[in-house]
C-alpha cells in the first residue's frame, strides 16, 4: 500500500517529504515537514501514530484497521489538540457504494427471516487484523437494519451461534481483497460482492482523502468525504 500510495501521490503532483516503516520507524523523536501524513500500518502501531502527528500539528489519514478500541481516547485527543484526523475501514469509493446497496438490501431482507445471513471476507496473508475493517462496518450496517441478529462474530462455517452474524476470513497470498454479503435459504441464495482488481483504487481514496482533509479540523470518515462532494 505504501508503494501504491507513493506512486498517485506523485502522479496527482505530489511531493513525499519522507517515509516510514519497520526498519526506520516514525517515533516522537521524528520531524515531520508535510502537509498530511498517510498511516498504513499495523493495529497496534495506529494509535501511537495518530498521537505523534497530533502532537506535531499533522493532519493524519489512517487506513490501518483493528485499532478502534481506542477511538474514543483518540478523538478526544483530536479535539482538544484542534487537530485533523480522517480514518476509514476502507477507503475505496466502490467499497462505499457497496455499504449503501448493504443498507438496502439488508433493508428489504429484514422481513423475509428465511433467508439468513453472512459474510465472508478474502484477504492476502499480510493483512493481520481479522475480521477485516471492512467486513466489521458491512456486519454493523446489517445489524442496524434487521433484528436476527444481537452482535457479530469471527466463527467457523461449522460453528455458528443462533444469535451471532457470522463473518468468516480467509487469508490468501496476493489477493487484493472480497468482500461478500450472502442471504441463504434452503431454496436459494442472494449475494452482494465487492471484489477489488488491486490495491490501486484504496491507494488513490487516501490520497484523495488526503487532499480533502489538509486545511480541515476534527475527526472525519469516508463518509465525510462522500457526503461533501
Amino acid at each position: 500500500m505504501g508503494k501504491e500510495i507513493e506512486s498517485i501521490a506523485k502522479e496527482r503532483g505530489h511531493t513525499i517529504s519522507c517515509t516510514f516503516s519497520s526498519t526506520d520507524e516514525l517515533s516522537n523523536e521524528s520531524t515531520i515537514h508535510a502537509d498530511v501524513a498517510i498511516e498504513f500500518t499495523k493495529p497496534e502501531l495506529a494509535a501511537k501514530h495518530i498521537k505523534i502527528c497530533l502532537d506535531q500539528n499533522l493532519p493524519i489519514v489512517v487506513g490501518t484497521t483493528g485499532w478502534l478500541e481506542e477511538i474514543e481516547e483518540i478523538e478526544s485527543l483530536v479535539k482538544n489538540s484542534d487537530g485533523s484526523l480522517l480514518h476509514a475501514s476502507n477507503f475505496s469509493l466502490g467499497v462505499h457504494l457497496f455499504f449503501e446497496m448493504v443498507k438496502k438490501l439488508s433493508s428489504v431482507m429484514k422481513s423475509h427471516e428465511k433467508y439468513k445471513p453472512s459474510i465472508t471476507e478474502t484477504h492476502h496473508t499480510e493483512k493481520l487484523d481479522k475480521p477485516s475493517g471492512t467486513a466489521i462496518s458491512t456486519a454493523e450496517i446489517l445489524l442496524e437494519q434487521q433484528n436476527l441478529y444481537k452482535n457479530w462474530g469471527l466463527v467457523n462455517k461449522d460453528d455458528i451461534d443462533e444469535n451471532t452474524l457470522p463473518i468468516h476470513a480467509d487469508r490468501k497470498p496476493n489477493v487484493p481483497g472480497t468482500h461478500d454479503l450472502t442471504y441463504t435459504s434452503e431454496i436459494d441464495q442472494i449475494s452482494l460482492i465487492h471484489e477489488a482488481k488491486s490495491r490501486k483504487g484504496f491507494a488513490l481514496g487516501a490520497v484523495m482523502a488526503a487532499e480533502w482533509l489538509k486545511d480541515k479540523k476534527g475527526t472525519f470518515t469516508m463518509s465525510d468525504i462522500i457526503n461533501f462532494t
